[in-house]
């Protein structure tokens, strides 16, 4: 009689993780490479003499107390990085949950109703193609304050790609879908839940992929023009202001990787939500 060994679970799970890393491997090379050229071409344009800008090493030396303590906070706005990022993340959290509540709504209605999408159409076309920046004047003087102007910023900018998208996926819901559920005779909540949402869907998830950054680059664009509020971008400002040029820089760097996370995070929701034959 024999007993038969069993393979440790932390064991399996090593070499699972560790096999998924060799299948990633290749992959990351080429970013990798990518990015270290980039460096070494920036530090070498910072040793031209009279360059402006300082080079990766030097921005490094300047902010290393912020890279390594970005969770102090001595009150007001004087606070770390992660702080200011997660200010501003909140906000984006708010707008772009109201954008995209209101978005897929109207976008729906407009979708099923052609007289509402001819007469409302020019009207979104125009509003769409209004840059962040020109809503802080017109947020600031109608709310007079400045985080509620931020929120509008950040919904107004965000709001139109979720509601376009949406109201181009419910237009182009195949006919046989439609002769199918009358057929069934469906009644519109099973319409809607069966037919009409499963059908729109992909296009309902590029609008708010386009949405997401869009909203991540409204709020810097409000915070650096509204003074005295927590968050990256008025932290950009306030370090412009200060002649801290290695500090804007940093910044910068955090809010593409944080951009990229955000983008990275809704094409993993929609990986996980939309039907396989719809990927």
């Amino acid at each position: 009689m024999t007993i038969a060994q069993k393979r440790p679970v932390g064991a399996r799970l090593d070499n699972s993780f560790i096999s998924r890393l060799k299948k990633q491997f290749p992959n990351l090379i080429p970013p990798a490479v990518a990015i270290a050229i980039f460096l070494v071409l920036w530090q070498l344009f910072a040793f031209i003499p009279g360059a402006t800008l300082p080079g990766p090493i030097q921005v490094i030396q300047d902010t290393w107390i912020l890279i390594f303590w970005p969770f102090y906070d001595n009150g007001g706005i004087d606070k770390g990085l992660f702080w200011q990022i997660l200010a501003s993340l909140k906000r984006v959290a708010i707008s772009y949950t109201l954008a995209a509540i209101v978005g897929i709504g109207l976008g729906i209605l407009i979708g099923v109703n052609q007289t509402m999408s001819k007469a409302l159409d020019p009207l979104f076309q125009l509003l769409r193609t209004v840059p962040p920046l020109a809503w802080v004047p017109i947020s600031l003087a109608a709310l007079r304050q400045n985080e509620p102007a931020a929120l509008f910023v950040i919904f107004i900018t965000a709001i139109w790609p979720i509601l376009i998208n949406t109201a181009v996926g419910v237009t182009q819901i195949p006919q046989d879908y439609n002769n199918v559920a009358k057929v069934l005779q469906l009644s519109r909540k099973e319409y809607f839940t069966n037919i009409l949402i499963p059908a729109a869907l992909p296009y309902i998830f590029t609008g708010l992929r386009i949405a997401i950054g869009l909203a991540w680059l409204a709020i810097i664009a409000a915070e650096i023009v509204m003074s005295g509020i927590v968050g990256i971008g008025f932290f950009i400002w306030n370090a412009y202001q200060n002649n801290d040029v290695s500090e804007v820089i940093l910044a910068l760097v955090y809010i593409g990787v944080v951009g990229l996370l955000l983008d990275k995070l809704m094409a993993w929701i929609q990986h996980k939500i939309l039907p396989a034959e719809q990927k």
